[in-house]
């Protein structure tokens, strides 16, 4: 080999080289440009209120902005679909609620598989669900409640975010446990149940206490119950179901993040960090926590261990109840 030769070749190795790190470095780099958070439910509901709340730190702390896209339906399977056939970049990302775990029981020809199309990110938190009336209602806690639907079965009418949402099996739960006949009322998320039932269109409520909180303090809503197995400081006299007749039982509203299957490794991580660092903002912390979210910022393997088991609970309580999507 000529000594010319030679030089061109450990010169143009060197270029090389240089170059690696580099592109280790735009591989990683996240966010360089705007990110769709796609909220899967409509304005006005929790998944929608969380998604702005960090959508506004996000866009403060990485200095690109974060735009919220709601797309709500099917129990938030319209905008989870869109999100896993999304390319696989890092700039669309889905705020998904405890649906999310009910969905691949409730609903056939899905269109997406939970674990195959899509990466599980970040459990952003988990909140106690509240069972709410109208003012004009006559029950003061959820044993009264109770009492009512046993003494006329099928009188009681309770909203939820829709069909198949934790709200709605855990009522069937506490139904199937009590042997209480109380009729479902469906609706398309969080900002629509809240309306009617503040306009008395529907009596009884349940939702997360993130949802509910802003009209328990406004005093357009009472609070008689909730499940967790404490009671929540954001409802104060509001006990636990499992100590007004519901012995033992306990569920959880629940957010997370989601992103499309596929995602590079470096991106995945650069997105779990951004998403735990918000999670750690005052300002994010503040607002979550007053209105009854315990943060997580649990990673991907964590959540999506959580996933299973949630789907794994409510796919009983589907079954046993005969639920169907549209009911």
């Amino acid at each position: 080999m000529s000594r010319r030769l030679f030089k061109s070749l450990l010169s143009g190795a060197v270029a090389v080289a240089a170059l690696l790190p580099l592109a280790a470095q735009a591989a990683e780099a996240w966010p360089t440009r705007t990110v769709r958070l796609v909220a899967v439910f409509p304005p006005g509901g929790s998944v929608d209120q969380v998604s702005r709340i960090l959508a506004q730190q996000l866009s403060q702390q990485t200095g690109q902005q974060f735009v919220v896209e709601n797309k709500g339906g099917a129990a938030g399977a319209i905008g989870t679909t869109a999100v896993a056939k999304s390319d696989p970049d890092g700039y669309t990302l889905g705020v998904v609620f405890d649906t999310h775990g009910v969905n691949p029981t409730l609903i056939p020809n899905l269109g997406y598989d939970t674990f195959k199309d899509l990466q599980s990110l970040v459990l952003l938190g988990t909140s106690a669900m509240a069972i709410v009336v109208n003012q004009k209602q006559p029950y003061k806690n959820f044993a009264e409640l109770i009492a009512a639907a046993k003494a006329k079965p099928g009188s009681v009418s309770f909203g939820s975010i829709g069909t198949g949402s934790l709200g709605h099996l855990a009522m069937a739960q506490i139904g199937n446990q009590l042997g209480l006949d109380w009729t479902h009322v469906p609706y398309r998320g969080g900002g629509p149940l809240m309306t009617d039932i503040v306009a008395g269109h529907v009596p009884v409520a349940i939702g997360s206490v993130f949802l509910v909180t802003p009209h328990v303090k406004s005093g357009t809503v009472r609070p008689i119950g909730v499940t967790s197995s404490k009671p929540d400081p954001n409802l104060p006299g509001a006990e636990p179901v499992a100590q007004q007749g519901v012995a033992g039982f306990e569920a959880e509203s629940w957010w997370g993040l989601i992103g499309p299957a596929k995602m590079p490794e470096p991106v995945v991580a650069s997105i779990v960090a951004e998403f735990q660092k918000a999670l750690k903002a005052p300002a994010v912390v503040e607002k979550l926590s007053a209105q009854g979210i315990v943060i997580s910022g649990a990673g991907p393997k964590e959540f999506e261990a959580f996933e299973r088991k949630e789907i794994q609970r409510w796919a009983k309580v589907v079954k046993d109840n005969n639920i169907k999507a549209g009911d």
